[in-house]
């Protein structure tokens, strides 16, 4: 069972930096990116339960608390309009005020969460998963929330997490993810490249 999930949870998400990072060099980028965005909802559940296996509750509240920005990511990839259309893409951008607001109360919460219950359950700051999972915290949630409002300022807080991850699921024998990890840095990297490309085109 723990194989399938590492290998459930790991082709969603590496799929996932797969697809967002091809997104950032295309004008008409709206299909990548509903494949990025969806993939990282379909691996979810498998990383939610293998990091609970660990007690890793830090990581657990930020995959879990994280979702809400994955599905802003997909609604406003699906809502994109086509073209230059200022004037439907305030409107859009108005329909989705109301949700990214929403997005941003239950990141800080998670993280709020996701940090004491660690520290309730560990007496404090007591060993190195916490301060992995510390990282990944920050990286997941603002990574996400910075991508699905195209920053590409989440490229580098994705690699803050994939770092992170990947040497906590080193030290808990998750070589499979481990690897994932690894994989995942490159094509983090390549989609910073390309979004800072593309900014400095436009």
């Amino acid at each position: 069972m723990d194989i399938f999930l590492q290998i459930w949870g790991g082709a969603g998400y590496l799929l996932a930096k797969i697809a967002l990072s091809h997104a950032e060099g295309l004008q008409d980028d709206r299909k990548w990116r509903l494949v990025g965005w969806a993939s990282y909802l379909i691996g979810l559940p498998a990383w939610v339960i293998l990091l609970a296996e660990k007690n890793n509750w830090i990581a657990v509240a930020i995959e879990a608390g994280g979702a809400p920005a994955l599905v802003l990511g997909l609604v406003t990839a699906w809502t994109a309009p086509p073209g230059p259309n200022a004037l439907l893409q305030k409107s859009v951008a108005r329909t989705h005020a109301y949700f990214d607001r929403c997005v941003k109360i239950v990141t800080w919460l998670a993280i709020t969460a996701g940090i004491s219950y660690s520290i309730y359950y560990f007496n404090g700051i007591t060993a190195i998963s916490q301060v992995l999972e510390i990282g990944v915290t920050f990286g997941f949630l603002l990574g996400s929330y910075l991508l699905a409002k195209k920053n590409p300022a989440g490229w580098l807080l994705f690699a803050v997490m994939v770092i992170s991850m990947g040497i906590l699921m080193l030290i808990q024998d998750k070589i499979i993810l481990f690897f994932q990890q690894l994989v995942s840095l490159a094509f983090i990297l390549n989609g910073f490249i390309r979004a800072m490309r593309k900014r400095n085109t436009v």
